[in-house]
């Protein structure tokens, strides 16, 4: 399982992948299951590659690591909400709205944290 925290890059990529595909899918004007359902996968593939990486570098600043999993989590949460309530055609403003703030959340936590990549140097 070495291969999983190795470096961060397979949970970048897999995170990049799922957001890509989220934004097709929200955007896009018909709803896809199969589309959705890779969706899902991705979902499963990041919190597997966030895990791993957690429970190797969380001595580190547990606290930190601790609550970019939780935010990762309600991201997660917020982009099946927001599918999910398009497909009752229900409202999804809120949804979007938390989706931006816990997605800024991670991505600053994930930034700080000492396992980052340091896009400057």
């Amino acid at each position: 399982m070495d291969f999983l925290t190795s470096s961060v890059h397979l949970h970048i990529t897999t995170w990049v992948v799922g957001i890509v595909l989220f934004l097709i899918a929200a955007l896009s004007g018909k709803q896809s299951k199969g589309l959705h359902m890779a969706l899902r996968l991705f979902y499963i593939l990041i919190i597997i590659t966030g895990a791993a990486l957690f429970f190797k570098y969380s001595s580190a600043d547990a606290m930190l690591y601790g609550m970019k999993f939780l935010f990762g989590i309600l991201v997660i949460g917020m982009m099946e909400m927001v599918l999910v309530r398009q497909k009752k055609n229900k409202p999804t403003g809120m949804f979007w709205g938390l989706f931006a703030v816990f997605l800024f959340i991670t991505f600053f936590l994930g930034f700080k944290l000492p396992m980052n990549i340091n896009f400057l140097a």
